[in-house]
């Protein structure tokens, strides 16, 4: 069960990933496109702030501190069972 729902975790972490690195691009392109005078979404961009990448970024980081506790109560286990 434990493989599972790691298996499942990591696959949506690397979505998540893969989210957080598109909007940062975009981001960066926008804010280069602003400062020039060409429009290139940075408008759009500060619309999907706050309802998309925020909580793509809080995802990733809860993801991942949340795989570190699985691994680390798992290996817990490992030991006292071992022993």
């Amino acid at each position: 069960m434990k493989e599972i729902v790691l298996t499942w975790l990591n696959r949506l972490l690397v979505a998540d990933v893969f989210l957080v690195m598109f909007g940062f691009l975009w981001f960066a392109v926008a804010v280069i496109g602003q400062s020039i005078g060409v429009p290139l979404g940075f408008d759009l961009w500060y619309k999907l702030w706050q309802p998309l990448f925020n909580p793509a970024i809080a995802i990733l980081f809860l993801g991942a501190i949340l795989s570190w506790l699985i691994n680390k109560i798992s290996q817990t286990f490992d030991k006292q069972s071992n022993s």
